[in-house]
């Protein structure tokens, strides 16, 4: 069974019909049987009739024809495994029941595996969507699920699978920026949930025509390229120390502000502007600076 679209044959998977393997192997010992009375029998005598003799032969030929036919149909199938079946060319379904079963000879079959897969892809170097050089990796669970499509619309459906995820990371990197200082994109290195999100919806859209899903896709490796990584690490040391001294000041001037509403409401002191000013000014210094302030006492008037 196919369907057409977009003008591209697609094959859709069906139940084959094969037959319980351990009714075919009672019958192929059956057969066994019959050669093994035939030829204890022995050939007819000398004396014996034309057709006599060309009846044993016949029986004969015909028991080692029968063994042959029915012990060359079987094969097994194991859990979460699939056998895709082929009359001349033409597909005749997908048997997935697990045991022993049996065909025709003349059936072609290729057993194609339904269990999970695990990739994990090569580094891929890229370009984020400023043009930055990245290197990026990922992992891949995938499985088939369409074994029809597998089969029959992909020359080589695992072959397929490693090149449309190493085309899905590049598709994906190349949206979306390594790093956003302002914080106003999804980046690379912090929208972890949303760019896995991402991948998955890439790869099972590419993926689809081969009849595999992918259950998890995930981030693994991500990294400025080595040619711009000392310039783009100090460019985020430099705004780390941006955002810590603006945190700093912030809360320095709430202190300040604490403090003069403490010594005022107090009455501890009262203080002009100039003195306010001065105040401010010793303050700011001590909580904002980076080293250890050395204060100096004053032992004689303020002025």
């Amino acid at each position: 069974m196919s369907d057409v679209v977009g003008g591209m044959n697609i094959s859709r998977e069906r139940r084959a019909n094969s037959y319980n393997g351990y009714i075919m192997l009672l019958v192929l010992a059956l057969i066994a049987v019959l050669g093994a009375v035939v030829v204890s029998n022995g050939f007819p005598p000398d004396g014996a009739s034309k057709l006599a003799k060309l009846g044993f032969v016949g029986s004969l030929i015909g028991s080692v024809a029968a063994l042959l036919l029915v012990g060359s149909g079987f094969f097994m199938i194991q859990p979460n495994q699939a056998t895709v079946i082929t009359l001349f060319g033409e597909y005749r379904g997908t048997e997935r029941r697990e045991g022993l079963r049996w065909v025709w000879p003349w059936m072609m079959r290729k057993k194609i595996s339904a269990r999970a897969h695990n990739i994990h892809s090569e580094r891929v170097k890229i370009n984020d969507v400023r043009g930055n050089p990245i290197e990026i990796a990922c992992n891949v669970v995938w499985r088939v699920s369409d074994t029809a499509q597998a089969a029959f619309d992909v020359d080589d459906y695992k072959e397929f699978v490693n090149i449309q995820i190493e085309a899905g990371l590049r598709t994906v990197g190349s949206r979306h920026p390594y790093d956003d200082f302002e914080g106003e994109e999804i980046t690379l290195r912090g929208g972890g949930d949303a760019i896995n999100r991402e991948l998955l919806e890439e790869l099972n859209d590419r993926l689809k025509v081969a009849g595999i899903v992918v259950d998890e896709a995930g981030l693994t490796h991500l990294a400025y390229a080595p040619e711009i990584a000392s310039a783009m690490l100090k460019r985020q040391q430099a705004d780390a120390i941006i955002a810590a001294r603006a945190k700093i000041v912030l809360g320095a001037v709430g202190m300040v502000e604490d403090a003069l509403q403490k010594l005022s409401a107090d009455d501890v002191v009262h203080l002009d502007d100039e003195r306010k000013a001065a105040m401010v000014s010793n303050l700011m210094v001590v909580l904002c600076g980076d080293r250890e302030a050395h204060p100096v006492v004053n032992a004689g008037s303020l002025y």
